[in-house]
């Protein structure tokens, strides 16, 4: 198994709770509602785990997401994917490391790391990263309209 890492930052003008709030803590109420392509979100046994539905049609049926830490004090969260169409038979799981931080004026800067996990002696091409990238922040972005749109919502 070989190990491929990531990092990437990404400025917003929303503050930096609101978008953890939004991204994190209340995203299993949210995403549906702002993606029409997310059927719903589930949790699992005691929480940690959460199963993300998609609709009829879509390219991906599920994934699923094991949670591993949720600070929001200091604004971090981490989560892996460990099911779904997106692993494939190369990737065996796909680590997410997140902090949203304070920057400018009243905006945030919010930087992850990404580790894919491969299965054998696979290696992954960047293309294959850069999908997965474009993906997340195009869900990024779709919840920045809607908290820019809407200013009391998780003030």
């Amino acid at each position: 198994m070989g190990v491929t890492s990531y990092a990437h930052e990404t400025t917003t003008p929303v503050a930096p709770t609101r978008l953890f709030k939004a991204l994190v803590v209340d995203s299993d109420n949210l995403i549906p509602k702002l993606m029409p392509q997310v059927k719903n979100i589930e949790a699992e046994g005691d929480g940690s785990i959460k199963k993300m539905n998609f609709v009829e049609g879509s390219p991906i049926k599920y994934l699923k997401h094991k949670i591993h830490v949720v600070d929001e004090k200091n604004l971090v969260t981490k989560y892996s994917m460990i099911e779904g169409d997106v692993l494939g038979d190369k990737l065996e799981s796909i680590s997410y490391d997140l902090k949203f931080e304070a920057h400018g004026n009243g905006g945030c800067v919010c930087k992850s790391i990404t580790e894919y996990h491969t299965k054998g002696d696979y290696v992954l091409k960047d293309e294959e990263h850069n999908e997965g990238q474009k993906q997340g922040m195009e869900l990024f972005k779709i919840v920045e309209a809607y908290l820019l749109e809407n200013p009391s919502v998780y003030a």
